[in-house]
């Protein structure tokens, strides 16, 4: 009986632990989902902070080249 018992609890203790873990993982996995779009919005801005920026230098350069003639 003692064996049944221990059994028991084990198989109801590993499913509770699995259970746990699963539910973990899916929120790791969400968070890291979230964190990922993030990112490439954060990237997305940074390039055009950049391209804002050369189209702004590029501008300058222009205007110098003009001055120069």
């Amino acid at each position: 009986m003692k064996g049944i018992i221990t059994s028991a609890v084990k198989k109801v203790t590993l499913e509770l632990i699995y259970q746990v873990v699963d539910e973990r993982t899916k929120e790791l996995a969400t968070k890291i989902e979230e964190l990922k779009k993030k990112q490439e919005e954060d990237f997305r801005y940074l390039v055009q902070k950049i391209d804002s920026n050369n189209q702004r230098i590029d501008t300058v350069i222009q205007m110098l080249m003009e001055l120069k003639k």
